[in-house]
Parts: structure tokens; sequence; C-alpha cells
């Protein structure tokens, strides 16, 4: 597919996708006859990694050791025990952060609804006028 219907696929913009590219984050698969960026499913499950990492405030280094880590777990190559065993405990690690900044974006959001809730109630007792 080109990269519009991955973008219209991933909320991405074509800008986004480029500078992901531009990165190395993510590669087209091909390239059409005119030079136009060809994108697989593959690519666009790439991509979503990468649109889920980005609200948790993970770099684009971090993005691209995790997507190296499961690029080479998803490879079908033979690993030895150690190796997998140390990328599974990568992509653990991230899986640890990415719930601790989950849990961290909660305490924010539940902090910022007491504060509207506490600007709602102090309009609703101020006089009309």
């Amino acid at each position: 597919m080109q990269i519009g219907e991955v973008a219209e696929r991933t909320e991405l913009s074509l800008r986004t996708i480029r500078h992901y590219e531009e990165t190395g984050l993510v590669i087209p698969s091909a390239r059409s006859q005119g030079g136009f960026r060809l994108y697989t499913e593959s690519d666009v499950a790439r991509l979503m990694v990468i649109r889920r990492m980005k609200p948790l405030g993970f770099t684009l280094d971090e993005m691209r050791e995790l997507l190296a880590a499961t690029d080479r777990l998803d490879s079908g190559e033979a690993l030895s025990a150690p190796e997998r065993e140390e990328l599974l405990g990568r992509v653990r690690a991230f899986q640890e952060a990415a719930q601790q900044r989950v849990e961290d974006l909660r305490t924010q959001l539940a902090r910022a609804e007491e504060f509207a809730a506490t600007l709602r109630a102090r309009l609703a007792h101020l006089p009309a006028g």
C-alpha cells in the first residue's frame, strides 16, 4: 500500500511516517516503478508499535531498541538460549516501563480531573452575573 493509505490506517501524518523512515524506525518494503513508497502489513504493524510508544514518552532510540529486539525474536532464525533470554529480557523491561508509564499517566489524569472538578464546584458557588 502507498503512504497515504498507511497514514490513514495508522492515524499518523505523512510527515511523521517520512520522519520515522529518515530515522530508520521503519523502511518501506518496496518502491513502485514511479518511486512511490510501498508498505506491507508488517510495516503498518511496526508503525502502530511506534505510535503506541510515543505517548508514553519513549525516545526514538528506545523505540529502535525494542523494534530491534522484536525483529530478532520474530526473524525465525535460530537463537542461542542466552541470546533469546537476553532479547526477552529487553522486551520484558519495555513492558514493565510501559506499565509504569501508564500508571503515572493515570495518576496525572486523576489529578487533572480533581482540578477540573474543583473549578466546576467553585464556579457553581459563585453568584451569577
